[in-house]
């Protein structure tokens, strides 16, 4: 196991980390901003290290700081977590030259499933469904158009180098396809500096339902049941849970053993998540693959009871998995709320501010990850997140109940967060059947709702 590591990132997963280290063993040194500076889990690394001014791009996203960093603190590995440098093959190769072992899947394999197109080819050449679409990259309005002819409208244009909804429009007919493909070309160019789009058939109204994987240096791989992610604003995911309501065990199965022909088509080792859509007809489709942790790891590891940084860092410092496929149990439900600095009456427009009084909930099955605190600056230079609550409960009626007595409890004061829009989401008729999906939130909630509060101190 390593002796000390360094924790390339910030806020909530920064603090997840260090928890996951200390219950190892292993010493953490975390880098931080200047926008960064008071933030509570610098006091519980063993060491802090400032790699620049707030700016993510002159600081956590600044590999040769980072790198410096690691190199005056005499690591043994980097921990990279989700967002920032987490998925990127450059950083990763760049680790493997400095002898600093990046905990993560290796630079080639980051390289050929980031690639939205190249891993749709490689899912089947491995036999995993995937949505209609085009053979590749789409290069101008010709083969966009011949394309649609033979996917059939509604398609979708997507960044191949794209993640969180950017690069991807819906088109219903050929001005809004030669609209949206300019569109999502120049989108994809300004995030990830890569025009490269492609085309699949716009499956109408799915289920978004992911595979959690493991896998280590010794072929042994497993995965971790299912999350359903599809309350979405926005291609953002607001609520995650687990099991999904929509599919049956036997489906999950099939997605499991997907996921994994994935995993060994890409020669994938760590933790990584495999994206699927479901039709109404509960079949499903391949979308992508996430070579990190992810957010909403949180929600596998209680309805699992693995902890999956801790496995992380043990498959990166060379352990094998000491449990098999048949060792991982379901045990309950699981529901997630993103709680984000955000006012939901104003389009989700972002409050960063000065948290007031701050009481986070509790009580028998509960738990809240986060870093922030009653006086804690929530700053504008990042995502707005500032903690995730989860409720474990028997079935997913019971967790529903524990969540909504839970977001009742929260007191934050000073910023606005999403906290009410999560109460009205998990009272919706909807939500309670389980019949809603990806479009569910803009359905419903998407005209700037108004917000009424049952508990005004929560806002």
């Amino acid at each position: 196991m390593f002796r000390r590591v360094l924790v390339a990132n910030r806020g909530e997963i920064a603090q997840r980390i260090i928890r996951a280290c200390r219950e190892l063993g292993i010493e953490t040194v975390a880098v931080y901003s200047e926008g960064d500076k008071d933030a509570v889990y610098l006091r519980h690394a063993d060491d802090a290290i400032c790699i620049g001014p707030a700016a993510s791009a002159m600081s956590y996203l600044d590999v040769p700081r980072i790198i410096s960093a690691a190199e005056i603190a005499d690591v043994e590995a980097i921990v990279p977590g989700y967002g920032f440098l987490a998925e990127n093959a450059h950083f990763a190769e760049v680790c493997r030259s400095c002898n600093i072992k990046f905990v993560g899947p290796d630079p080639e394999t980051i390289a050929s499933v980031g690639h939205k197109s190249r891993a749709r080819e490689m899912a089947v050449r491995a036999g995993v469904p995937v949505v209609p679409g085009s053979d590749g990259a789409v290069e101008n309005e010709q083969e966009a158009l011949r394309w649609a002819k033979i996917i059939g409208y509604p398609v979708m244009i997507k960044a191949a180098s794209g993640g969180g909804g950017r690069g991807m429009r819906v088109a219903r007919n050929d001005p809004s396809l030669i609209n949206g493909f300019h569109a999502a070309r120049s989108e994809a160019e300004a995030c990830f500096n890569d025009s490269t789009v492609y085309m699949e058939r716009f499956v109408e109204n799915p289920r978004h339902v992911e595979i959690q994987i493991l896998c280590d240096d010794y072929g042994n791989m497993v995965y971790l049941g299912n999350r359903d992610c599809s309350v979405q604003r926005r291609h953002q995911k607001l609520i995650e849970e687990s099991p999904s309501i929509s599919v049956s065990d036997e489906v999950t199965r099939r997605m499991g053993e997907a996921a994994l022909a994935m995993a060994r088509a890409s020669n994938y080792k760590n933790a990584g998540t495999v994206e699927f859509i479901v039709d109404s007809s509960g079949e499903f489709y391949f979308i992508e693959v996430n070579a990190r942790i992810q957010v909403e790891h949180s929600v596998t590891e209680m309805v699992t009871g693995i902890d999956l940084i801790q496995q992380q860092l043990k498959i990166a410092s060379g352990e094998p998995l000491d449990f098999t496929q048949d060792d991982v149990k379901i045990n309950g439900h699981v529901i997630e709320c993103r709680i984000n600095a955000e006012d939901p009456s104003k389009d989700f427009q972002p409050c960063p501010g000065t948290i007031g009084m701050f009481v986070p909930p509790g009580g028998p099955g509960i738990r809240w990850d986060s870093h922030a605190y009653s006086g804690y600056t929530v700053p504008p230079y990042y995502d707005s997140m500032i903690g995730k609550l989860l409720a474990h409960g028997p079935d997913r009626e019971s967790a529903r109940r524990r969540m909504l007595r839970a977001l009742d409890e929260f007191i934050v004061e000073g910023i606005k967060t999403t906290i009410p829009i999560h109460r009205r989401i998990l009272a919706h008729s909807d939500f309670r059947t389980g019949v809603h999906d990806t479009g569910f939130v803009e359905r419903y909630f998407g005209a700037k709702p108004s917000i009424v509060t049952p508990n005004s101190r929560a806002r």
